[in-house]
């Protein structure tokens, strides 16, 4: 049924897009979805795209890697009921990944007034056609009738939907199942800040400031049952953005995000579509559907959690430096004590050539805290060391080297003495 759903969407939007005699135009208040994107955060406030009467735009993007990675442990063997080692590591080799897919639909529903839908036509762990979610964005309100409405027009934006969260900078240039134009790397950050949730944010920026608050469900799906386990999730966002020169562009924002108790939480597992190693670090039993984290780590506080990040970034002419500095606090149902995990990621890029078409970049990852269940103190680090060339602004192509190691892990952990490296190779249409 879903399907067939999706299909009357995309033949609609089609249609819809024919009669407004531009199916790729730019929309209002907007983050292209092509090289353009780069480094662009939040939508500003600058109107630059008339508004013509409603017009439904199409886009999408499509992603290839192939993947040349090792792996390996020092686990003790862990026998199951069927005398399977569940610590042998499954043997992997060189190979190509499933090709991963999004669909874009954005819709301009009146002067400043934006209707957004991404699904994901192919990922990791949902082969099918699912929509990762939607959002209605108001960033003028003349189509109510109020009269004098600068004082939200210049200064305002309201997002409402069932949408990615606007917790910290990190999600702005990672990888999402299919876009993966706006990450200079092939993998995202070891602990990954990502989930949709249902709820509301309200956005303020002018002349640098900028000011976010919003309340979601607190879920990644929702619900109205066990009322007892659930509460409102709180997000906030403070900064300051600015282009100091022709050179010289500085942004560094603090963002916090609290629940107080949760059904379920997935600030750290809200990525249904799956991480970009397949298989590492997995047992013999595993599949790369079921096994879709492969790669990352989630703390597992999945009840109450407070979490904050720091995100300074600076880019020179070129150079551009990321960082994201973060903790997290919180524990699962049924757990007396806190735990608190803290993350560090730094990305260096170098952008060069005509219109910045060739990059090299590094980062460096560290993730430690306390383990659900046991209480031991791990650590987990990676290194990723590349380049890309956009081709053209819609097509790029990315090479990556990557070395990350878990540390302290148990010897009944599969993860002890873990270490995975070798390198991916990825390619990305978007449009």
């Amino acid at each position: 049924m879903k399907k067939y759903i999706i299909s009357a969407i995309v033949l609609i939007g089609f249609s819809l897009s024919g009669l407004a005699q531009g199916l790729q135009r730019d929309m209002q208040f907007w983050r292209p979805y092509d090289q353009r994107g780069l480094n662009i955060f939040e939508t500003g406030k600058e109107d630059t795209v008339a508004y013509e009467g409603l017009r439904v735009r199409i886009g999408a993007h499509f992603t290839q890697q192939l993947q040349s990675l090792s792996h390996s442990n020092t686990a003790d063997a862990v026998l199951n009921a069927n005398n399977v080692n569940t610590n042998q590591l499954i043997e992997i080799g060189t190979g190509t990944n499933l090709a991963t897919a999004n669909l874009n639909i954005d819709v301009a529903l009146g002067d400043g007034l934006r209707l957004n839908l991404i699904t994901y036509l192919s990922s990791r762990h949902h082969p099918e056609t699912w929509v990762k979610g939607g959002y209605l964005q108001v960033d003028k309100l003349n189509f109510l009738g109020l009269g004098d409405v600068d004082w939200f027009n210049k200064y305002l934006t309201l997002r409402v939907g069932h949408m990615e969260i606007n917790y910290g900078d990190a999600h702005f240039r990672r990888t999402d199942n299919g876009n993966a134009m706006y990450n200079p790397f092939v993998g995202n950050y070891i602990m990954d800040a990502f989930t949709t949730e249902v709820g509301a944010e309200l956005f303020f920026q002018n002349n640098g400031w900028l000011a976010m608050v919003s309340a979601t469900g607190g879920e990644i799906q929702g619900g109205v049952t066990n009322p007892q386990n659930r509460s409102l999730s709180f997000i906030g966002k403070l900064g300051y953005d600015k282009q100091l020169s022709d050179d010289l562009r500085v942004r560094l924002t603090g963002s916090i995000y609290t629940t107080s108790s949760s059904q379920r939480n997935t600030l750290w597992a809200g990525d249904r579509a799956g991480s970009r190693y397949y298989m590492v670090m997995e047992n013999t039993l595993a599949t790369t559907a079921a096994n879709f984290t492969s790669g990352r780590f989630n703390p597992n506080q999945t009840n109450n959690i407070t979490a904050w990040v720091i995100n300074p970034f600076i880019k020179f002419q070129g150079l551009e430096l990321f960082a994201n500095i973060e903790q997290s606090t919180g524990s699962a149902r049924g757990e007396t004590t806190d735990r608190t995990w803290n993350q560090l990621g730094t990305d260096l890029v170098y952008r060069f050539g005509t219109y910045e078409k060739f990059y090299v970049a590094g980062r460096y990852n560290k993730v430690n805290g306390t383990l659900f269940g046991s209480g031991a103190e791990v650590s987990i680090d990676r290194i990723q060391v590349g380049g890309g060339w956009f081709v053209t602004r819609n097509i790029l192509a990315k090479l990556e080297y990557v070395n990350q190691n878990f540390n302290d892990f148990a010897a009944t952990d599969i993860r002890n003495g873990g270490r995975f490296n070798g390198l991916m190779i990825e390619a990305i249409v978007g449009f």
